[in-house]
């Protein structure tokens, strides 16, 4: 049996897919009351070793203490229980001898069953890492960073291979098909980002029966139905999901994996009942949500240039979603795309957030039936002087609805209000989540952001439909990075 014959094995005699990271940041280490990395990483298999298909340390946190970080890498990963895989996040990359001592180093100086390799340099650079079926590869395809775009997404036109007359090949295309080849002893698998899911889908096309290591759920925001839509096998598995903050940093880690891993399971459970039952109705919505992102460019609610933001800020794009209440057919379609989020929250009423929020909220109200209130702006100093305009009782749910999340300023500012009165939120809903820190800032905070579109899907979607240029491409991902970057410092 070849290395993912026992995942496989272990995950359906679990059935989970959920992989905890072992990522040792410095800021949640603390000498003072015994949390060194060793200390760290063992807590969490403590609590988590019943609950997860696999671990997956990364080795820069070791490495960054020195020679006692590599020791207490090599600890760690002998306390983990036989039978349950662990995958080494090291991104090696490199030929001859010096990918077989990478290999060594990996498989019997520090015991892990498996590594993330690169394939850059080509088969010379993975070859060594395959060569006992007991290991595993997973190699690096299309990642879910957002400078990803800048090398992955580059189109091939020389390889005869891989190319028709009039069309070529991407570079994550590419490495999915070279590695179908290569997993000559079922122990090659791919890393395909959560975050990329119109590559995700991609990529399942092109390699039906490989297993993708696909990290992005939780702090980087991926959509966790939507990626295991995109990427699950016809069975079910295939997929490994590692989660590493989302665990590590929650007061009870243990409840946070079984949340995690009960909210996967629901998903693929979903899923699997739907496979060649509402295929049509999943290629209608498809193709809806596909054509309103067509729309939303065309009508002109985003346009490309140079715009000066509220923060300083020059953007190379610029959504302006106030418009949509002068186009009641684009309006409508927007209102209809929030409908199958709201299908699986559990809430009493909608809370919109104005201005851009609240036209939209009104749709979704009035076509799905969801009593509505909003926080004002500012308080009335007449009447009723209310902050909260609608009815409802303290104590009651609500999702709040939004048009675009960047950093989650005005979000927090909204729920305050409605806390204010006894309203409770945890859910948010927008159209188009900016990258920009929302859904980390948020879920720190304790809420969760659900976006119809991240705008790395957006600008893959219009790239490919050929309604955008590579260069527009490229200086919006540039400006996503640099605002996550700016968001933490």
């Amino acid at each position: 049996m070849g290395f993912f014959s026992n995942l496989e094995e272990r995950a359906r005699e679990l059935n989970s897919l959920i992989c905890v990271g072992l990522d040792p940041h410095m800021e949640d280490l603390s000498p003072a009351e015994s949390k060194t990395a060793k200390e760290f990483c063992l807590r969490l298999i403590d609590g988590t070793a019943d609950l997860t298909l696999a671990y997956k340390p990364n080795i820069a946190f070791f490495e960054m203490f020195g020679p006692e970080g590599i020791a207490a890498l090599q600890a760690v990963i002998s306390e983990i229980p036989d039978g349950i895989p662990v995958i080494l996040d090291a991104k090696r990359g490199d030929i001859a001898s010096s990918a077989r001592a990478y290999a060594q180093a990996a498989f019997e100086t520090l015991g892990a069953n498996a590594v993330t390799v690169n394939p850059y340099l080509g088969s010379d650079s993975i070859v060594p890492f395959l060569k006992d079926e007991d290991k595993g590869v997973f190699l690096l395809c299309k990642t879910s960073n957002p400078g990803a775009a800048d090398i992955q997404d580059l189109l091939i036109t020389q390889d005869a291979e891989a190319i028709t007359p009039d069309k070529g090949i991407k570079v994550y295309e590419l490495i999915a098909r070279k590695a179908v080849k290569w997993n000559e002893f079922d122990n090659l698998g791919l890393v395909v980002g959560s975050t990329q899911i119109e590559a995700l889908q991609r990529v399942r096309e092109m390699a039906p029966d490989l297993w993708f290591l696909a990290p992005g759920i939780g702090a980087q925001g991926a959509d966790l139905n939507a990626a295991l839509q995109a990427g699950l096998r016809s069975d079910g598995l295939g997929m490994i999901i590692p989660v590493s903050r989302g665990i590590s940093r929650q007061a009870d880690p243990r409840l946070a994996a079984q949340e995690i891993s009960k909210s996967i399971n629901q998903a693929r459970n979903q899923i699997i009942k739907g496979v060649g039952i509402n295929f049509q109705e999943k290629e209608h919505k498809d193709n809806s949500v596909k054509q309103l992102a067509i729309d939303l460019l065309e009508s002109g609610c985003v346009k490309f240039g140079k715009f000066k933001l509220k923060s300083g800020l020059e953007s190379p794009i610029y959504i302006d979603l106030r418009q949509l209440v002068g186009m009641p057919g684009l309006l409508n379609q927007v209102a209809e795309s929030y409908r199958p989020i709201l299908e699986d929250l559990d809430f009493d009423r909608l809370a919109a957030l104005p201005y851009a929020g609240l036209p939209i909220a009104t749709a979704i109200s009035l076509s799905g039936g969801y009593p509505l209130v909003y926080p004002r702006k500012e308080t009335k100093a007449y009447g009723t002087q209310a902050e909260i305009e609608g009815i409802f009782s303290p104590g009651e749910k609500v999702v709040l609805i939004d048009d675009l999340a960047t950093t989650g300023g005005s979000k927090f500012e909204a729920i305050k209000k409605l806390n204010s009165v006894g309203l409770q939120v945890k859910d948010v809903v927008v159209l188009i989540d900016r990258q920009s820190g929302a859904v980390e800032d948020l879920a720190e905070a304790g809420y969760q952001l659900h976006a119809i579109f991240t705008l790395t899907q957006l600008l893959e979607l219009w790239k490919t439909e050929g309604l955008i240029t590579e260069v527009q491409v490229t200086d919006v991902q540039k400006f996503i990075s640099s605002s996550r970057e700016n968001s933490n410092p």
